[in-house]
């Protein structure tokens, strides 16, 4: 009887030792602090349409607070949105700006993880109305889209695919 309790007293000690090891070996993701993006995807089918991106954001600073609205967040500040989507039209085989009385700027709320690890990554959504965009049937549109977070890292600036306006 001795023996078998020191047999099982030995296992749950080896397995704690290596539950410690290994769970030292386990990689928290590292990215870098300014965000970056890629364009996942536009879905002119539902109203309003549909435009995703995936980011990643090494300490995780990104969206801001309904509160946030002292500089630099402040209305009219360039930063007081952070979530930037600009819109162009093919034209003679040459993509335009479309330039809009309200530009096509939106607010990712506060996303911040609670823990230690702050690195962030996952899609953001926007919702756009089609009729806020000049369009016709036929029309070869795209959109450029950027984020920054609280820190003011901008990201790179992405691309979506041509689409024609259905």
């Amino acid at each position: 009887m001795q023996k078998a309790f020191i047999s099982t007293a030995k296992v749950s000690g080896a397995a704690m030792v290596c539950a410690l090891l290994l769970g030292g070996c386990l990689k928290t993701e590292q990215f870098p602090v300014e965000p970056s993006i890629a364009f996942r995807s536009y879905d002119q089918n539902t109203e309003p349409a549909r435009l995703t991106i995936t980011f990643t954001d090494g300490d995780g600073d990104i969206g801001l607070d309904q509160g946030d609205t002292l500089a630099p967040y402040n209305p009219g500040s360039v930063w007081y949105h952070n979530f930037f989507v600009d819109y162009y039209k093919k034209q003679n085989g040459a993509w335009v700006l479309q330039q809009f009385i309200l530009p096509l700027y939106y607010r990712i709320p506060v996303i911040t993880p609670t823990g230690q690890n702050k690195a962030l990554q996952g899609d953001i959504a926007v919702d756009i109305a089609q009729q806020v965009l000049p369009q016709t049937p036929g029309d070869t549109v795209r959109f450029s889209v950027r984020i920054a977070d609280r820190a003011l890292h901008e990201s790179n600036t992405v691309f979506s695919d041509a689409v024609v306006v259905q």
